[in-house]
């Protein structure tokens, strides 16, 4: 059996309207769905979370691999963590 690969949502869900890229994660939608089927092989999971990984620079690479890298270890994203604990 496979181990499984985290999805690199971290719950910021917004489409840039020019690149098409996730503001999160930097996933297209067409690669959102390619992550939910369950047919889907962890090789092209690891290829794209590389390839979504040099998508990002700056404020939104350090943001994602903070969150990603909680989620992946208290399985839960920051962003969603400080949205559950502000109410």
């Amino acid at each position: 059996m496979e181990k499984k690969i985290i999805s690199p949502c971290i719950s910021i869900c917004r489409t840039d309207p020019i690149t098409g890229y996730c503001y999160g994660c930097a996933r297209t939608n067409e690669e959102k769905k390619i992550w939910k089927d369950e047919n889907t092989h962890n090789n092209w999971k690891e290829e794209n979370l590389k390839m979504i990984i040099n998508r990002m620079q700056g404020w939104q690479l350090e943001t994602f691999k903070e969150s990603y890298n909680h989620k992946k270890n208290k399985g839960i994203s920051l962003f969603k963590k400080n949205l559950i604990e502000s109410k």
